[in-house]
């Protein structure tokens, strides 16, 4: 297992987010957190790169026990790890190409002209090389999205964190954000770790689910399980909007 949370407590004042959280992500998976809001899917990828401290618990990358490392320790993990938000968060001053290639070479300390080679592949790698003189605020939400994706994995990251990647999004460039996700995984080895209220998304990419109900693992295993379980949380989750659910066919 790449990564494993065994009993992970988390609370903020008086609240209890997270209360003996355990599971497991695979090299090499898609896996989806879900729950409702407040469950503590965003407190859990915080987590893996340091950006918050655990209460109790702990917390293994890749046979390295990270749970209690200090800030300094914490650098060489996030090299390993880069986290994709719910905004694409890109500078509307500097072109597609400048936004990817930035951080390379702050990385890497490599020269502009190589830096800028290395940010067009990752263009490449996510189909929008074309894009590459454009201006952010001249782009749709979409493919602000897969600009994101091509500025983390041009910093060759083993493990992708998505926060909500398909919220906000129509649903055409929200499937395509799929796809791309999926792509990272089949492609390059990627892990990637994705919160999100997405059916559809997790429906048509998902390896494993891990799905958070009142501060402890509910579910645990492959969509088509979580779909057709019984227990009354996960098909109220399912059946939110009042009808019968229908999972769209699986594309791999």
């Amino acid at each position: 297992m790449l990564i494993r949370f065994k009993n992970v407590r988390k609370a903020f004042g008086q609240q209890q987010v997270l209360n003996g959280v355990s599971f497991e992500i695979s090299q090499g998976d898609v896996h989806f957190l879900m729950g409702s809001s407040g469950a503590g899917k965003s407190v859990i990828i915080k987590h893996i790169v340091g950006l918050l401290q655990l209460d109790g618990g702990e917390i293994w990358l890749d046979g390295q026990n990270i749970s209690y490392l200090s800030e300094k320790q914490f650098r060489e993990i996030r090299k390993r790890c880069q986290m994709i938000f719910q905004h694409a968060t890109l500078f509307d001053s500097l072109s597609v190409l400048e936004n990817v290639a930035m951080p390379i070479i702050k990385r890497f300390g490599i020269p502009k002209a190589l830096g800028e080679e290395k940010a067009f592949q990752a263009l490449r790698q996510v189909h929008a090389e074309a894009l590459a003189k454009r201006l952010p605020p001249d782009l749709g939400a979409g493919v602000r999205k897969r600009i994101a994706i091509a500025r983390a994995i041009a910093l060759e990251p083993e493990i992708l964190l998505y926060d909500e990647p398909t919220t906000g999004l129509d649903p055409v460039a929200a499937r395509r954000t799929d796809r791309l996700i999926r792509e990272m995984s089949d492609e390059l080895g990627i892990t990637s770790v994705v919160v999100s209220h997405d059916l559809d998304s997790v429906a048509t990419i998902a390896d494993r689910v891990t799905f958070l109900h009142q501060g402890s693992v509910l579910f645990q295993g492959e969509p088509e399980q979580m779909f057709q379980s019984s227990k009354t949380v996960l098909v109220n989750f399912v059946n939110a909007g009042g009808t019968r659910w229908t999972p769209p066919k699986m594309k791999r």
